[in-house]
């Protein structure tokens, strides 16, 4: 009898500790491709921060100048994404942040995403997305 309050006493913290751990956050990579001829490579990977209907991303996103009019090698910037999918409507929307401007994206899903990048000051521009 001593026994088994002794092993209850070890387990029943240990299981409860178990169980109080939060579930790890899902990644997700993010490729894409921007602009009218698709001059622009967006490749991001982003955590979720939240979870529910609508899932909540975050993460460091790296657009590259692909197009064949750069002279001195590919340009490159840096930057944040935070995107929200919702599952029941086939939606994504995105805030994208690079050099201090903020511009959003919102697309419907077929075989990508596929919608318009709008940045304050400038036209809207075709932003091809996929999410895997």
């Amino acid at each position: 009898m001593a026994r088994e309050h002794v092993v209850r006493a070890f387990v029943l913290p240990v299981v409860l500790s178990a169980l109080a751990t939060p579930a790890v956050a899902q990644s997700l990579q993010v490729i894409g491709y921007s602009g009218y001829l698709g001059e622009w490579e967006l490749t991001a990977t982003v955590t979720e921060t939240t979870s529910g209907h609508t899932k909540e991303y975050s993460g460091p996103l790296t657009m590259k100048h692909v197009g064949v009019c750069t002279q001195d090698g590919p340009e490159e910037k840096n930057g944040e994404m935070r995107l929200q999918i919702s599952a029941s409507s086939s939606q994504l929307h995105a805030t994208i942040s690079l050099a201090g401007v903020e511009c959003t994206y919102g697309g419907r899903l077929s075989d990508s995403y596929m919608g318009t990048i709008d940045c304050p000051g400038r036209q809207a521009v075709p932003l091809k997305l996929w999410v895997r």
